[in-house]
Protein backbone atom coordinates (compact mmCIF):
# COMPACT_ATOMS: atom_id res chain seq x y z
CA UNK A 1 0.00 0.00 0.00
CA UNK A 2 1.47 3.67 -1.23
CA UNK A 3 0.03 6.17 1.13
CA UNK A 4 0.83 10.10 2.21
CA UNK A 5 -0.05 11.25 5.29
CA UNK A 6 -0.99 14.92 5.82
CA UNK A 7 -1.42 17.07 9.19
CA UNK A 8 -0.94 20.34 10.48
CA UNK A 9 0.97 20.76 13.90
CA UNK A 10 -0.64 19.22 17.12
CA UNK A 11 -3.18 16.78 14.39
CA UNK A 12 -1.18 13.67 15.83
CA UNK A 13 -0.15 12.85 12.85
CA UNK A 14 3.15 11.24 14.15
CA UNK A 15 0.78 8.50 16.07
CA UNK A 16 -1.02 7.25 13.21
CA UNK A 17 1.85 7.34 11.37
CA UNK A 18 3.30 4.55 13.78
CA UNK A 19 0.09 2.77 13.80
CA UNK A 20 -0.43 2.91 9.96
CA UNK A 21 3.20 1.41 9.87
CA UNK A 22 2.93 -1.15 12.18
CA UNK A 23 -0.55 -2.69 10.94
CA UNK A 24 0.11 -2.24 7.23
CA UNK A 25 3.74 -3.26 7.77
CA UNK A 26 4.99 -0.04 5.50
CA UNK A 27 8.09 2.03 6.78
CA UNK A 28 7.13 4.96 7.26
CA UNK A 29 9.60 7.98 5.81
CA UNK A 30 9.95 11.65 6.52
CA UNK A 31 12.02 13.67 4.73
CA UNK A 32 13.94 14.77 7.58
CA UNK A 33 14.98 10.91 8.10
CA UNK A 34 15.89 10.63 4.41
CA UNK A 35 18.28 14.10 4.83
CA UNK A 36 19.87 12.75 8.01
CA UNK A 37 20.40 9.22 6.46
CA UNK A 38 21.97 10.45 3.33
CA UNK A 39 23.74 12.32 4.51
CA UNK A 40 24.89 10.06 7.17
CA UNK A 41 26.01 7.46 4.12
CA UNK A 42 27.90 10.89 2.72
CA UNK A 43 25.92 10.11 -0.58
CA UNK A 44 26.10 13.26 -3.18
CA UNK A 45 22.61 14.40 -2.37
CA UNK A 46 22.63 13.85 0.95
CA UNK A 47 25.72 16.05 1.72
CA UNK A 48 24.08 18.81 -0.23
CA UNK A 49 20.92 18.89 1.72
CA UNK A 50 22.91 18.80 5.01
CA UNK A 51 25.28 21.88 3.90
CA UNK A 52 21.88 23.64 3.11
CA UNK A 53 20.46 22.85 6.18
CA UNK A 54 23.38 23.63 8.48
CA UNK A 55 23.34 27.31 6.99
CA UNK A 56 19.50 27.61 7.20
CA UNK A 57 18.16 26.93 3.90
CA UNK A 58 16.21 25.71 2.41
CA UNK A 59 16.66 22.42 0.40
CA UNK A 60 15.52 23.09 -3.53
CA UNK A 61 13.11 20.57 -4.80
CA UNK A 62 15.90 18.62 -7.19
CA UNK A 63 17.51 17.64 -4.15
CA UNK A 64 14.82 16.44 -2.31
CA UNK A 65 13.50 14.64 -5.80
CA UNK A 66 16.34 12.79 -5.66
CA UNK A 67 16.50 12.02 -1.97
CA UNK A 68 13.07 10.62 -2.41
CA UNK A 69 13.84 8.61 -5.48
CA UNK A 70 16.41 6.72 -4.32
CA UNK A 71 14.81 6.01 -0.68
CA UNK A 72 11.48 4.34 -2.22
CA UNK A 73 14.15 2.62 -4.41
CA UNK A 74 15.11 0.35 -1.72
CA UNK A 75 14.00 -2.96 -0.89
CA UNK A 76 11.84 -1.97 2.07
CA UNK A 77 9.19 0.08 0.15
CA UNK A 78 8.84 -2.85 -2.47
CA UNK A 79 5.33 -3.52 -0.85
CA UNK A 80 4.36 -0.15 0.31
CA UNK A 81 5.02 2.89 1.87
CA UNK A 82 3.91 5.73 4.08
CA UNK A 83 5.45 9.27 3.28
CA UNK A 84 5.10 11.68 5.98
CA UNK A 85 6.45 15.04 4.95
CA UNK A 86 6.63 14.60 1.16
CA UNK A 87 5.41 15.88 -0.76
CA UNK A 88 4.47 19.51 -0.17
CA UNK A 89 3.91 21.13 -2.82
CA UNK A 90 2.16 20.35 -6.14
CA UNK A 91 5.48 20.38 -8.44
CA UNK A 92 6.71 17.64 -5.78
CA UNK A 93 3.54 15.74 -5.91
CA UNK A 94 3.65 15.39 -10.08
CA UNK A 95 7.13 14.62 -9.14
CA UNK A 96 6.65 11.61 -7.00
CA UNK A 97 3.89 10.51 -9.63
CA UNK A 98 6.78 10.34 -12.14
CA UNK A 99 8.77 8.84 -10.11
CA UNK A 100 6.06 5.73 -9.53
CA UNK A 101 5.13 5.68 -12.71
CA UNK A 102 8.47 4.72 -13.76
CA UNK A 103 7.85 1.59 -11.44
CA UNK A 104 4.71 1.13 -12.41
CA UNK A 105 3.58 2.34 -9.31
CA UNK A 106 0.98 4.83 -8.19
CA UNK A 107 -0.57 6.22 -4.99
CA UNK A 108 -3.54 4.26 -3.16
CA UNK A 109 -4.52 6.93 -0.86
CA UNK A 110 -3.60 10.55 0.49
CA UNK A 111 -4.74 10.67 4.15
CA UNK A 112 -4.92 14.15 5.28
CA UNK A 113 -6.18 14.25 9.05
CA UNK A 114 -8.03 17.65 9.77
CA UNK A 115 -8.58 19.08 12.97
CA UNK A 116 -10.39 22.72 14.06
CA UNK A 117 -7.59 25.21 14.39
CA UNK A 118 -8.84 26.43 17.87
CA UNK A 119 -8.34 22.84 18.95
CA UNK A 120 -5.00 22.57 17.63
CA UNK A 121 -4.14 25.88 19.05
CA UNK A 122 -4.89 24.18 22.78
CA UNK A 123 -2.67 21.36 21.43
CA UNK A 124 0.39 23.19 20.69
CA UNK A 125 -0.15 25.70 23.41
CA UNK A 126 -0.24 23.08 26.02
CA UNK A 127 2.55 21.09 25.59
CA UNK A 128 5.80 21.19 27.91
CA UNK A 129 9.29 19.60 27.50
CA UNK A 130 11.34 18.95 30.64
CA UNK A 131 14.74 20.38 30.16
CA UNK A 132 16.92 17.77 31.25
CA UNK A 133 15.67 14.79 29.92
CA UNK A 134 12.98 16.04 26.95
CA UNK A 135 9.81 13.86 28.38
CA UNK A 136 6.85 15.85 27.09
CA UNK A 137 3.75 16.77 28.95
CA UNK A 138 0.52 18.55 28.45
CA UNK A 139 -0.74 21.12 30.60
CA UNK A 140 -4.80 19.67 30.04
CA UNK A 141 -4.41 15.94 28.15
CA UNK A 142 -0.64 15.00 30.01
CA UNK A 143 -0.11 16.98 33.21
CA UNK A 144 2.97 16.12 35.59
CA UNK A 145 2.15 15.09 38.51
CA UNK A 146 3.60 18.51 40.25
CA UNK A 147 3.36 21.48 38.14
CA UNK A 148 6.20 22.36 36.06
CA UNK A 149 7.91 19.52 37.74
CA UNK A 150 8.92 15.96 35.07
CA UNK A 151 7.62 12.79 36.67
CA UNK A 152 10.84 11.53 35.66
CA UNK A 153 14.00 13.65 36.64
CA UNK A 154 12.91 16.18 38.65
CA UNK A 155 13.71 18.66 35.81
CA UNK A 156 12.02 22.15 35.32
CA UNK A 157 9.33 21.93 32.53
CA UNK A 158 9.52 24.24 29.23
CA UNK A 159 7.24 26.42 27.18
CA UNK A 160 9.02 26.08 24.08
CA UNK A 161 8.88 29.51 21.89
CA UNK A 162 7.23 27.64 19.02
CA UNK A 163 4.44 26.67 21.27
CA UNK A 164 3.42 29.99 22.32
CA UNK A 165 -0.21 31.40 20.49
CA UNK A 166 1.33 33.76 18.33
CA UNK A 167 3.58 31.36 17.02
CA UNK A 168 1.40 28.86 16.69
CA UNK A 169 -1.27 30.65 14.99
CA UNK A 170 0.99 31.86 12.34
CA UNK A 171 2.44 28.47 11.81
CA UNK A 172 -0.71 26.77 11.36
CA UNK A 173 -1.71 29.57 9.00
CA UNK A 174 1.41 28.52 6.73
CA UNK A 175 0.67 24.99 6.65
CA UNK A 176 -2.66 25.61 5.39
CA UNK A 177 -1.67 28.06 2.78
CA UNK A 178 1.10 25.63 1.78
CA UNK A 179 -1.24 22.83 1.59
CA UNK A 180 -4.61 23.52 0.05
CA UNK A 181 -3.06 23.57 -3.55
CA UNK A 182 -2.00 20.01 -2.44
CA UNK A 183 -4.97 18.67 -0.71
CA UNK A 184 -7.07 20.05 -3.65
CA UNK A 185 -4.90 17.99 -5.89
CA UNK A 186 -5.28 15.05 -4.29
CA UNK A 187 -8.73 15.62 -4.20
CA UNK A 188 -9.52 16.49 -8.03
CA UNK A 189 -7.73 13.11 -8.46
CA UNK A 190 -10.09 11.00 -6.01
CA UNK A 191 -6.90 9.98 -3.90
CA UNK A 192 -7.86 12.26 -1.00
CA UNK A 193 -9.22 10.73 2.49
CA UNK A 194 -9.94 13.20 5.07
CA UNK A 195 -10.24 11.74 9.03
CA UNK A 196 -11.70 13.86 11.57
CA UNK A 197 -9.11 14.22 14.08
CA UNK A 198 -10.78 15.84 16.85
CA UNK A 199 -11.35 12.77 18.90
CA UNK A 200 -9.21 9.89 20.70
CA UNK A 201 -6.33 7.83 18.84
CA UNK A 202 -8.23 4.95 18.77
CA UNK A 203 -11.18 6.51 16.71
CA UNK A 204 -8.89 8.32 14.46
CA UNK A 205 -7.19 5.24 12.92
CA UNK A 206 -10.22 3.13 12.90
CA UNK A 207 -11.77 5.89 10.82
CA UNK A 208 -8.11 5.71 8.54
CA UNK A 209 -8.68 1.84 8.88
CA UNK A 210 -12.09 1.40 7.80
CA UNK A 211 -11.45 4.64 4.77
CA UNK A 212 -8.98 2.76 3.19
CA UNK A 213 -10.87 -0.68 3.82
CA UNK A 214 -13.77 0.90 1.32
CA UNK A 215 -11.13 1.95 -1.32
CA UNK A 216 -9.73 -0.96 -1.35
CA UNK A 217 -13.58 -2.58 -1.64
CA UNK A 218 -14.40 -0.02 -4.31
CA UNK A 219 -11.31 -1.08 -5.79
CA UNK A 220 -11.53 -4.73 -6.50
Amino acid sequence: MNLILMGPPGAGKGTQAEYIERKYWIPRISTGDMFRTAARFSTELGLQAKELMDNGQLVPDEITIGIVRARLAERDCAKGFLLDGFPRTVTQAKALDGILADWNKELDAVISIEVPTDVLIVRNCGRRTCSQCGANYHVQFNPPLLANECDICGGELQHRSDDREETVIKRLAIYAEQTKPLTDFYAERGLLISINGDQSLSAVFRDIVESLQERTRKEV
